[in-house]
């Protein structure tokens, strides 16, 4: 059996989905970097590792199911249901609310705030992104995995995709997610770790709050992409090989 130090923060995102709470307040990046040993990623995240283990027993005792709990045995059909509806959703609705308040605060806060013209050019880097990378998933990736999994289910064979194998898609998806995930980070530095300012208007800390609230969902988003529903359909793949 591994040992706590040897898993990975993906393992233990799978195993005890409370601990989602525990990495999003620490800092520590169970999506994109999830593969990293936990050990590793609390030296990377600069926090000490047996108070990290403390804070995971604890959240495992006193969890309530959360979100991504149920959907390691799921149907993959609905599991992309989900994803498009509240992760693709919150995207397109969120990014151009945060782009207005962006335009507001340079405007107003430009010169004495210099970081906002960078944190604004990263976001519209983030939106454009996103808007083509979410296409991408709903028009070909998931239709063939949906696809692919009612097929199985009838016992029949799946039609050959234009790309070959779904690995080739999903690391596509998954270099991406890399890269989305890492604009946010500088995000997240130019913004202090969306702590405003002291006497930041309310559009400033409504702008801060809405970068922090769209990290999240999005670590949320891509965790279950990198870690449930990719692996699952490459399992499916080749259980049908």
């Amino acid at each position: 059996m591994q040992t706590m130090t040897e898993k990975t923060v993906r393992e233990i995102a799978l195993e005890n989905p409370s601990s989602i709470r525990v990495f999003e307040s620490l800092g520590i990046d169970y999506c994109c970097g999830g593969k990293r040993p936990l050990n590793d990623a609390c030296s990377h995240a600069k926090v000490d590792f047996d108070r990290v283990v403390e804070l995971l027993e604890r959240a495992k005792q006193d969890s309530q199911p959360p979100e991504a709990e149920e959907w390691n045995e799921r149907p993959l059909f609905e599991l992309i249901a989900h994803i498009v509806a509240k992760h693709h959703g919150y995207v397109r609705q969120e990014t151009p609310r945060i782009q207005g308040l962006l335009t507001k605060v340079a405007a107003r806060h430009g010169a004495a705030l210099p970081e906002i013209a960078q944190i604004r050019e990263l976001f519209e880097a983030i939106g454009q992104e996103l808007s083509t990378h979410m296409l991408k998933e709903e028009q070909v990736l998931f239709p063939y995995v949906e696809r692919m999994e009612q097929a199985l289910l009838a016992g029949r064979p799946v039609p050959a995709a234009f790309f070959g194998t779904v690995k080739r898609p999903i690391a596509n998806m998954v270099a991406e997610h890399d890269d989305a995930g890492a604009l946010l980070s500088q995000i997240c530095v130019l913004a202090n770790g969306f702590v405003p300012p002291p006497g930041a208007c309310p559009t400033l800390s409504a702008l801060y709050r809405g970068l922090e609230e769209f990290e999240r969902d999005l670590h949320r988003h891509v965790h279950l992409e990198n870690n449930i529903l990719f692996p699952r359909a490459i399992e499916m793949e080749e259980a049908r090989v």
